[in-house]
């Protein structure tokens, strides 16, 4: 089982990042292929040359990386392209209507082709009805996350689930 972690700007930006993350994985004696760091748009395009440097840093020690939130921000399609990541958790603000808003549909279709066209997997956020998991992947969004699954959980209660 992977575990995403969602990383903020200031995490992100420490400068010994790549340090710390490599010291807890040993630490926990955890293989870097089960940790998945999440960056939302807006920490990668503060400094988009910076980022993609540190994330490359993240890459080749084996840690995966996604864009968290995306969509909702202001993200330029050629640093896109050098991100080292793999994959694009598309926002709820998109997932929330998208039985009914076309608008909404077609943002999700779009982000979905654009990813597979990348080589990315797909993400869902905010699934909390079958409905919207049936159109999620008539589109061919690849993974969901919500309510639908399950509301966060104390640790205990977590293993249990899992």
């Amino acid at each position: 089982m992977v575990v995403a972690v969602n990383l903020s700007a200031v995490q992100f930006k420490h400068f010994n990042l790549t340090r710390m993350e490599s010291s807890i994985l040993e630490q926990e004696k955890l293989p870097a292929r089960y940790l998945e760091l999440e960056l939302t748009e807006s920490v990668t395009m503060s400094n988009p040359q910076g980022a993609i440097e540190i994330m490359n840093q993240l890459y080749e020690q084996g840690a995966r990386m996604s864009i968290d939130d995306f969509g909702t921000g202001y993200s330029s399609l050629s640093y896109l392209k050098q991100f080292r990541i793999y994959k694009l958790k598309i926002d709820q603000s998109f997932v929330r209507n998208i039985n009914s808003d076309a608008h909404d549909k077609s943002i999700v279709a779009t982000i979905i082709s654009m990813a597979n066209n990348l080589g990315f997997t797909t993400i869902a956020e905010g699934v909390e009805t079958e409905q919207q998991l049936d159109v999620l992947y008539q589109l061919g969004c690849d993974e969901a996350q919500g309510y639908f699954y399950s509301r966060p959980l104390p640790v205990n209660e977590f293993e249990a689930f899992v």
